[in-house]
C-alpha cells in the first residue's frame, strides 16, 4: 500500500507542532513529516517531541544536513529515537542548501564525497558496527554505539541530481525527492537510483518518497502558482496540484505508477488552516489512494 503523508513546515513556529502531531495521530495519517531548514526548527529535537505526543503516526525528516553534523552524533540521535519509539523515526540526511552552510561555515568543497563517507559510516553504526574510517571529511577511530537499534533502520539521503541519485542507490536506504519532482522525473530518478544499486550490487528495497505540492479551497490554484513561480519553477509541467480530494488523490496516483513509495503532500507557505490540511490528507484524500 502506498504511503500518505503530509508536512509540518516550519514557517510555522514549533509550539505549533504539539497539535498538529496529536492531529495527525489521531486522524489515522500514515506519516507527519518535518523539516531541519536554516534558521528555523531542528529536526531531530523536533521528531523527539512529536513521537512523544503520538501513538501511532510515523514521523520523518527531511532532511538532516550532512555538513552540519558529525555522524556519530547522527548516529547516537537516530538510535536513541529508535530505541524510545521503535519504526516509528525514519531520518533522511543530504547535502543541505549550500548557501546556508557558507552561512555557518560549514560548506563543503566536495558535497559528494561527504554525503558518500557520511552514509557509509552512518549505516554501519545503527547496524551495530564498530567503525574505524579516514576518509576527507568523516574520521573516527574504533566508534561503536553503545545502545544501537534494536530494529532494522533504513537511512534515507535527500537526492536531486544524477550523481547524487546514483549514489543514494549505492549507499542509502531509500531516496527522498522535492517537491519539484514530476513523474517523469520520479521515473528518471528510479532510473539513476537503480544504476547506483545495481553498481554496488544491492538487491535490498529501496524506498522513495516524493514529495508534491498540494493546496485545496477556494484560493487553492492561486496559492499554488504563486509558490511554483517563488520557487522558480512555475514553467514546468505536472507539477502541484490544487483542487478537492480527488484531484489530490489522482496526482498521487501518477507519483505512485511512477516509482514513489511514499508521497508527502507539502501544503504551500502561505497555507491558511494547516490543521485543516492535515484533516484532508487523512480523511478525504487517504481513502482515495490505494
Amino acid at each position: 500500500m502506498t504511503a500518505l503523508g503530509a508536512v509540518f513546515r516550519p514557517q510555522l513556529p514549533p509550539e505549533r507542532l504539539r497539535a498538529i502531531a496529536r492531529l495527525a495521530d489521531e486522524t489515522g495519517l500514515d506519516e507527519l513529516w518535518l523539516w531541519e531548514d536554516c534558521f528555523r526548527e531542528a529536526g531531530i529535537s523536533a521528531a523527539a517531541a512529536a513521537l512523544a505526543w503520538t501513538e501511532r503516526v510515523r514521523i520523518g525528516v527531511g532532511l538532516l544536513p550532512v555538513p552540519l553534523r558529525n555522524v556519530a552524533l547522527t548516529a547516537m540521535e537516530a538510535a536513541t529515537l529508535h530505541r524510545m519509539f521503535p519504526g516509528r523515526a525514519t531520518l533522511a540526511v543530504g547535502h543541505g542548501v549550500q548557501d546556508w552552510m557558507g552561512q555557518v561555515g560549514a560548506r563543503a568543497a566536495s558535497p559528494l564525497t561527504l554525503l558518500r563517507e557520511h552514509l557509509l559510516a552512518l549505516r554501519a553504526l545503527l547496524a551495530g558496527e564498530r567503525v574505524t574510517t579516514d576518509g576527507r571529511y568523516v574520521r573516527l577511530d574504533d566508534v561503536a554505539l553503545d545502545w544501537p537499534p534494536e530494529v532494522d533502520v533504513p537511512v534515507l539521503a535527500g537526492a536531486t541530481g544524477p550523481r547524487t541519485l546514483r549514489l543514494s542507490g549505492e549507499a542509502a536506504d531509500g531516496t527522498v525527492l522535492t517537491a519539484a519532482t514530476p513523474p517523469e522525473g520520479v521515473r528518471q530518478a528510479r532510473r539513476l537510483i537503480d544504476e547506483g544499486r545495481e553498481a554496488a550490487g544491492r538487491t535490498d528495497p529501496h524506498k522513495v518518497v516524493v514529495n508534491l505540492l498540494a493546496a485545496t479551497g477556494p484560493d487553492a490554484s492561486a496559492r499554488l502558482r504563486a509558490e511554483l513561480a517563488a520557487e522558480g519553477v512555475g514553467e514546468v509541467p505536472d507539477l502541484g496540484v490544487a483542487g478537492d480530494a480527488a484531484a489530490v488523490a489522482k496526482a498521487v496516483r501518477r507519483l505512485v505508477d511512477a516509482g514513489a513509495d511514499t508521497v508527502v503532500l507539502q501544503p504551500t507557505a502561505d497555507e491558511p488552516d494547516p490543521e485543516g490540511f492535515v484533516r484532508f490528507v487523512a480523511r478525504d484524500v487517504r481513502p482515495l489512494v490505494p
